[in-house]
């Protein structure tokens, strides 16, 4: 979660006046500051290859795009969106991110305008490698990183906050013409035991895969008197559910031989321990960067955890915190029970009457 002082918290549990600021931007200059926002939000989700997408409703017609320069074109223009909490005399901000215009649309004679953003990892994924890449000469997991991103978007922010600053040795590999370069990107993360996405400042940020048993609580959404909760719904679902994870790798420009690890769910009081009720459902991941089976088998325990978590998604309504980032660790309380939750995906709305709608993953009770 992005930090907020104690007074934004605990506005947010309360009637509040809240704020928003939509600026345009084109080349790194403010071109048009507080657009009006007829309505609109913005998506985090963690499970799409752009991590944060925008949708909005502009009232004046004046600022339906003719040229290529306008500031609501199509041909590098960004908008920055905060919401906040508008106090006696000064308001606090959370910024929601930089999303680059898609399509801007609108009758021209009445309008309004409505328009579709995307955040900077749209910009690597356009940006297809148009000849054989190779990661020889930058020697490790964020120097490749680093090449890849930069390479497309020059002077881009890239940071390691994994939570030990892990940097592994990454081996010698190439991707081919027409590759997609940001799958590049997060097979490199990946070999890490990490992933990678845009924040809500433009920066691209390496992280550890979020684990609600270990990650800190940094929100309580509950229900009754006090509480933030609106609605909420539950599903289970066997999809995307496994017990073992198979990772190999093969990477001929090191010359190395095929490798590969299997890592089980093997807990006798898992529900989906391999062998048990539940079956046998093999997860399998190759990658060229993974070269002796010990790289394999910590790549298949890491993934391992997200395998077997409980494909068990609540669908909430709550009073929107801007501050939250998919990946946070979640306390539900509701139906008399106290569990955590990973936000995997929630949207934000950019009116004051919008609630927002978060779906969490995983659903393990709070130990005691």
């Amino acid at each position: 979660m992005q930090p907020i002082s104690n007074t934004f918290r605990q506005a947010l549990t309360s009637s509040h006046r809240m704020a928003v600021q939509v600026d345009a931007y084109y080349d790194g200059e403010l071109t048009y500051a507080g657009l009006p926002v007829n309505d609109g939000a913005v998506t985090l989700d963690r499970g799409s290859k752009t991590r944060r997408s925008l949708s909005l409703t502009v009232g004046d017609l004046s600022l339906l795009p003719w040229d290529a320069t306008d500031p609501l074109a199509v041909y590098g223009q960004e908008l920055v969106v905060k919401r906040g909490i508008a106090y006696a005399g000064s308001t606090e901000w959370v910024r929601l991110g930089t999303f680059r215009i898609d399509e801007p649309a609108g009758n021209v004679r009445s309008g309004p305008i409505s328009l579709t953003g995307k955040s900077a990892e749209v910009a690597i994924q356009d940006d297809r490698f148009m000849q054989p890449t190779s990661s020889a000469g930058y020697f490790t997991c964020m120097d490749v990183i680093t090449f890849l991103i930069q390479e497309t978007i020059p002077g881009a922010v890239v940071i390691n906050a994994t939570g030990d600053l892990r940097d592994p040795l990454c081996p010698v590999a190439t991707w081919n013409v027409q590759a997609d370069r940001w799958d590049a990107v997060t097979s490199v993360a990946r070999a890490m035991n990490a992933e990678i996405a845009c924040d809500a400042f433009n920066h691209f940020v390496v992280t550890d895969t979020p684990n609600p048993l270990t990650n800190p609580v940094v929100w309580d959404i509950a229900d009754g008197e006090g509480g933030t909760l609106m609605s909420a719904a539950r599903a289970m679902s066997r999809t995307a559910v496994y017990n073992a994870v198979v990772v190999s790798g093969e990477n001929a420009a090191s010359n190395s031989s095929p490798v590969s690890a299997v890592a089980y769910d093997d807990d006798p009081a898992s529900p989906t321990r391999w062998g048990g009720p539940f079956g046998r459902v093999p997860r399998y991941y190759s990658s060229a960067l993974l070269t002796t089976e010990a790289e394999c088998l910590a790549a298949a325990e890491s993934m391992l955890f997200d395998a077997t978590a409980p494909n068990i998604q609540v669908s909430v309504t709550a009073a929107p915190n801007p501050a939250l980032e998919p990946g946070d660790c979640i306390r539900m309380r509701y139906a008399g029970r106290r569990q955590l939750f990973i936000a995997q995906a929630l949207t934000i709305p950019l009116t004051a009457t919008g609630s927002s709608s978060l779906t969490l993953r995983g659903g393990k009770d709070e130990p005691a």
